[in-house]
C-alpha cells in the first residue's frame, strides 16, 4: 500500500467532512491488511502526529509560503502538513524523500502545476529544520511577543481555549497541563471488582505477557495503567469482560455518588457505558436504568454491559432533555455526565481542539441546563445527583452546580468519604472537584455530589 497517498486521502475526507476525527484515524488503521507491521506503524505515526500537531505545522509552512494556509487548495495544505511533520518530527524519514514524495502525490493528483511550490516550501523548511526545532532560534522570536498565540502554537491548542483556562485557572494551571497534553498519557482499564485478587493479579500477568507495560493507578485500586498497547480487544480477558477501558476520573465519579446494594440507579447519559458498568456491579442486588440519545449509542452501551456480564441493567433510547413521569422520585442515585465541550479529553480526542469553539459553550450550558430541569425530578427526596463533564470550564461546571443548587433542592455536600485522601481539598468538602489534565494521570473532569433535600 502507498502509506502517504493514505494517509493524504484521510486528511482530505477531514477537511471536506470538516470531521477532525480521531475515529477516522482508526478506521483507516483497521481497513487494510498489511504486508509488513512497520506500514501500520508508519500511517498511525504519521496520521496521529499531525493531527495533534496542525497548529504548529500552520505556523511552520506560513513563515515559509507565500500562500497562507487557510488560503490553499485542501489537498496542497494537507499535503504540506503531512510533508512537513515527517520532515520536523520523524527521524527516520529522510528530508529528501518526504520533498520528492510530497511532489509524486501533487502531480498524482492532478496539481503538476503547483508541485513546484510544493517542493519549493519543502525543501526550504528542510534547509531551515535545525533553527525551527530550536525554540531558542530566531525563528520563534517573534511570536514570544505574544505569550498565549506562542503558547497555541507550541502546543497546537487554539488560543480562545488557552486564554479561558488562564483566566479562569490562572497561568500556573494552564501551562503545566498543556506539557502533559503534550506528553500524552497511557491507556487505563479497570478490572471487574468481581474477580478475586488472585484472578486479578492473573489477568494483569496474561496482558504483560502479551508485550504489554502494566503499571498500578494510584488513584483507584483497581485501575492499571498500559503502555505499549495498540488496542485492547485483542488483549488476553477482553472478550471475557474482565476488565474496561475507562478513565480513572469516570470511576473516581461513580464512587463519589456513594452508590451500594439494592440503589436504585439513573445513568442518563451513559454511552459507551464506563460508569454503568462500574455502577452496576456497586448496587448488586438493585437496578441500573440507563440510556442515551440514539439506538446506536444504546446499541453501544448493551455491548459493553452484555461483554462485562451485567444482568441488572436495562438500557433504553432517550432524550435525557425530555422529563419522563414514569421515573419521577425512583432513583437513589442519578449519575448525570451531561454532554459537554469535552476540554477535559482533547488528549484522547485530539479533534475537539480544532471542532469546538468559543460560540459553542453557551449552548452547551443552555443544553445542560434542560437536561437538568428534567431529571433533577428523578431523584427520591434524600438521594443523590452526581452531575459530571469531562470539561475545563467553569460555565459548564461550578456555575451548573450554582444554577442546580438555588433553583432546585439540592445542596453540595463533601465527597472526601468516597476519594482517596490525596484529593482532599476544601473544594472536595464542599461538594465538587475539578480534575485537571493529567495532573493526577487522568483526563480534565468535573464531579459534583448534590443530596436531594427531604
Amino acid at each position: 500500500m502507498d502509506t502517504r497517498e493514505t494517509a493524504l486521502l484521510l486528511f482530505v475526507e477531514m477537511e471536506k467532512t470538516k470531521n477532525f476525527g480521531s475515529s477516522l484515524i482508526r478506521d483507516t488503521l483497521n481497513k487494510y491488511d498489511y504486508e509488513d507491521p512497520r506500514e501500520k506503524a508508519f500511517l498511525k505515526r504519521l496520521t496521529e502526529g499531525t493531527l495533534e500537531s496542525l497548529l504548529t505545522l500552520d505556523y511552520v509552512i506560513n513563515a515559509y509560503s507565500k500562500t497562507p494556509t487557510n488560503k490553499m487548495k485542501p489537498l496542497i495544505r494537507s499535503l504540506l502538513r503531512l510533508s512537513v511533520y515527517q520532515i520536523l518530527y520523524m527521524d527516520t524519514v529522510p528530508d529528501s524523500a518526504a520533498c520528492n514524495e510530497a511532489v509524486r502525490l501533487a502531480k498524482k493528483k492532478g496539481f503538476e502545476r503547483l508541485s513546484g511550490f510544493v517542493n519549493g516550501v519543502l525543501r526550504t523548511i528542510a534547509r531551515n529544520k535545525e533553527e525551527i526545532l530550536n525554540s531558542e532560534s530566531a525563528f520563534w522570536q517573534e511570536l514570544q511577543k505574544n505569550p498565549v498565540q506562542a503558547l497555541s502554537v507550541h502546543y497546537s491548542v487554539p488560543e480562545w481555549m488557552i486564554s479561558l483556562w488562564e483566566a479562569q485557572y490562572g497561568e500556573e494551571k494552564t501551562e503545566p497541563m498543556l506539557e502533559r497534553l503534550k506528553k500524552g498519557r497511557p491507556l487505563t482499564i479497570r478490572l471487574d471488582s468481581r474477580l478475586t485478587e488472585e484472578e486479578k493479579a492473573q489477568e494483569i500477568a496474561a496482558i504483560e505477557a502479551a508485550g504489554v507495560t502494566v503499571q498500578k493507578h494510584q488513584l483507584y485500586a483497581d485501575a492499571w495503567n498500559l503502555e505499549g498497547c495498540e488496542g485492547i480487544g485483542h488483549l488476553p480477558g477482553f472478550a471475557e469482560g474482565l476488565f474496561y477501558a475507562q478513565d480513572v476520573s469516570s470511576m473516581l465519579a461513580v464512587e463519589a455518588a456513594g452508590i451500594s446494594g439494592g440503589m436504585m440507579v439513573m445513568d442518563l447519559c451513559s454511552a459507551p457505558g464506563g460508569k454503568t458498568t462500574l455502577a452496576a456491579r456497586k448496587a448488586g442486588s438493585g437496578k441500573v436504568i440507563c440510556g442515551d440519545v440514539s439506538e446506536r449509542k444504546a446499541a453501544l452501551i448493551l455491548e459493553n454491559t452484555d461483554r462485562m456480564k451485567c444482568s441488572n441493567v436495562s438500557v433504553n433510547v432517550w432524550d435525557a432533555s425530555v422529563f419522563m413521569e414514569q421515573y419521577k422520585e425512583s432513583a437513589d442515585v442519578v449519575l448525570l455526565d451531561v454532554p459537554c465541550s469535552g476540554l477535559g479529553v482533547i488528549g484522547r480526542k485530539k479533534e475537539i481542539r480544532y471542532r469546538v469553539t468559543k460560540e459553542d459553550l453557551a449552548a452547551l450550558v443552555t443544553l445542560q441546563k434542560k437536561i437538568v430541569d428534567a431529571c433533577w425530578q428523578y431523584v427520591k427526596p434524600g438521594g443523590i445527583l452526581l452531575y459530571s463533564t469531562c470539561t475545563l470550564d467553569v460555565s459548564e461546571n461550578e456555575e451548573m452546580v450554582r444554577y442546580v443548587t438555588e433553583k432546585y433542592p439540592f445542596e453540595a455536600e463533601s465527597i472526601d468519604p468516597f476519594l482517596p485522601e490525596c484529593l482532599h481539598s476544601q473544594q472536595t468538602k464542599a461538594g465538587f472537584l475539578q480534575l485537571f489534565l493529567g495532573e493526577w494521570d487522568t483526563d480534565g473532569f468535573f464531579m459534583a455530589r448534590l443530596r436531594r433535600k427531604k
